[in-house]
């Protein structure tokens, strides 16, 4: 890659943590800032973690409008790495290197981006360390561990002048924000409440023990930033997510994230007043689950504005009669409910007045993903890279959203309740701040 192209990407976003989302006034609009590379410029990209969202990936990188080459597939996990190859051969005609060690491919200056698609520990750290190393980052959800986490990621994104979006792909979803226009302009009248949902079936998974690390995992690399500990059985591949806060943010932090994040937009509301929550383990009491399993979470806002979240991981009763997941917002003059698929617009007796009846396919409850959404979601990305548009889920934002999960947690870790400072997002709790951040491997702690 010449010296011009990588001055030109390197001067890409001056500015581009602000780059606005949503009408937020953080900075220079793309047409001033899309004058400073052309639009055509090839991205070269890499991917960090190859699971269960790989299947996100394929459509937007192999596309040709997208001018994108994919020079990395990294994992620490081998099979990961050569079935993702297998994957990609399907979609591209070159093969992009393999990689176990992401701290490679930083140093490679040839890479402009990297999406992060590992396990919620690495999310923040790799996507610092990313931006610092000078790269763009899509970083999935949630975006951090913890509330100091989200503050450097941003402070990052600024700092360096990179263009992060966070992976809550719905902020792409065409009727999603047809109908969040509608509801900012007035449809249901004052939006007041939104329920945010989400149930699915999970079963039992195993009591920890020890047992050998699989072949061809790089245990102490896969833990990185977190506290380093001997291997336990089916901890590497998804289960991680329910064996402690090590590693996860449970089921609010792994799907209350992109339904609470639509809430948010819906209510146009920033940090919450309060947080109240009540929370347990409600299923398979004797397994190895170690957190809540079942949540019911209430964020009060200014202006007499509620969001609640009601996360059931394993209890798959439809209260709502909506399906697996959603959004429900209550308006004066009407209520409307919104999903990956559709969104059904109600007047104030509980008629129908709109079914959007979406062709969307993006994934819903079922673990992995992919589809149009996610598809639109990394495009944004790119076009965003390029100076072509705003970020639809800019990580300023993204954050935003991300701090009712961590307050959530913090309640149910705790035991109670707290104020909140609606302007800083700072909690009004001794015991909670002490949850702001969390304890790092030493030598792994993010740093700018």
């Amino acid at each position: 890659m010449s010296s011009n192209r990588r001055d030109f990407l390197r001067k890409v976003t001056a500015g581009a943590a602000g780059v606005a989302v949503g009408g937020s006034a953080m900075g220079m609009s793309a047409k001033s800032y899309g004058k400073i590379i052309g639009a055509n410029d090839r991205i070269n990209l890499a991917i960090m973690g190859l699971g269960r969202r790989l299947g996100a990936y394929p459509a937007p990188i192999a596309s040709k409008e997208n001018n994108v080459e994919l020079l990395y597939l990294c994992d620490v996990m081998e099979h990961q790495r050569e079935n993702a190859a297998k994957r990609f051969s399907k979609v591209i005609d070159y093969k992009p290197k393999l990689e176990n060690d992401f701290r490679k491919i930083i140093e490679d200056k040839n890479v402009d981006a990297i999406i992060n698609a590992t396990p919620d520990h690495w999310h923040a750290p790799g996507a610092i360390m990313a931006i610092k190393g000078g790269k763009h980052v899509y970083v999935e959800k949630p975006c951090s561990h913890n509330m100091n986490e989200s503050e450097m990621l941003v402070a990052a994104a600024k700092t360096y002048n990179k263009v992060v979006q966070m992976g809550n792909q719905q902020r792409s979803s065409d009727h999603t924000q047809e109908i969040i226009k509608e509801i900012h302009n007035g449809v249901i009248g004052v939006p007041y409440r939104a329920v945010a949902f989400y149930v699915s079936g999970r079963g039992e998974v195993p009591v920890q023990k020890k047992v050998a690390i699989p072949t061809g995992l790089d245990w102490e690399l896969w833990q990185g930033p977190a506290i380093h500990r001997e291997y336990t059985e089916e901890t590497w591949n998804y289960n991680w997510h329910w064996y402690g806060w090590n590693y996860g943010t449970a089921e609010a932090g792994n799907n209350g994230t992109h339904e609470l994040d639509v809430a948010r937009w819906a209510l146009q509301v920033a940090y919450p007043q309060s947080v109240y929550v009540e929370a347990g383990k409600r299923h398979f009491f004797h397994d190895g689950w170690e957190m809540y399993d079942t949540m019911d979470a209430t964020f009060k806002f200014g202006g007499d504005k509620v969001i609640k979240w009601d996360g059931r991981s394993r209890s798959k009763h439809d209260t709502y009669a909506m399906g697996g997941r959603g959004t429900i917002i209550y308006g004066s003059e009407g209520t409307v409910f919104v999903d990956r698929g559709k969104y059904i617009l109600y007047d104030r007796q509980g008629k129908i007045v709109k079914d959007s009846k979406s062709t969307s396919k993006e994934a819903g409850t079922a673990l992995g993903g992919g589809g149009d959404m996610s598809t639109s979601h990394v495009t944004n990305w790119f076009n965003g890279i390029r100076g072509n548009t705003k970020l639809n889920a800019h990580i300023a934002e993204g954050v935003i959203s991300q701090a009712m999960v961590h307050y959530a947690n913090a309640a149910y870790r705790i035991g109670h309740g707290f104020d909140i400072d609606d302007v800083s997002g700072r909690m009004y709790d001794k015991d909670a701040m002490k949850l702001w951040g969390r304890e790092y491997e030493p030598g792994w702690e993010p740093t700018l």
